[in-house]
């Protein structure tokens, strides 16, 4: 089984740009024993208009797949990949007991160099490897360059309320998070 994720792997429209995958198997968040796994379900869905944003194994067997589409997830892409990442990982000889497809929601993750483009202009939750200021999460709008490679930086304010920019790169991400502003009827969180 391969050992790589193919730059096939994720659909045009989520990479955006050559070497668009960087950072999916260098993620800090990745686990090298899921790497077969990935491997497994990005070549399961080349066919499908998804994108498979992570693939985690949870406690009693629970297998969590996690994936992503333009416009939503619908809950009859949920019902497609379920049937077909069934099939594939019964033929892979995949153990899990049960599989759960589902959307990343809201604060979806960024994982990789791909998700930080993309996102550019929206929102986000950054905790940094090593502190900043004395500072390691940062909450703000996300930069990207069209540069290649891109270079990221972060729009926040900082406790006076004065407006900053923190100049970072992927590397130095522990884990971020789009932190969208909610608005239920009138109340803004």
């Amino acid at each position: 089984m391969a050992d790589t994720c193919e730059p096939s792997a994720v659909p045009e429209w989520a990479s955006g740009f050559p070497g668009a995958n960087k950072g999916l198997r260098d993620s800090p968040f990745f686990l090298e024993f899921m790497a077969d796994i990935l491997t497994v379900a990005q070549q399961a869905l080349l066919g499908f208009d998804v994108e498979l944003v992570d693939v985690e194994r949870a406690p009693l067997g629970l297998l969590r797949v996690v994936i992503d589409r333009p416009g939503g997830v619908r809950i009859e892409d949920c019902e497609q990949v379920s049937r077909q990442l069934s099939h594939v990982f019964e033929v892979e000889n995949i153990d899990y007991k049960r599989l759960e497809v589902s959307s990343p929601g809201v604060d979806r993750p960024l994982r990789r160099l791909a998700d930080y483009v993309r996102f550019a202009g929206e929102r986000i939750e950054l905790r940094l490897r090593e502190p900043v200021d004395s500072r390691k999460t940062f909450t703000g709008i996300l930069r990207a360059s069209g540069d290649e490679p891109p270079v990221l930086s972060l729009d926040w304010e900082d406790p006076s309320g004065q407006p900053r920019t923190l100049p970072f790169s992927f590397d130095d991400v522990d884990r971020a998070r789009l932190d969208p502003v909610l608005d239920f009827k009138g109340k803004k969180r």
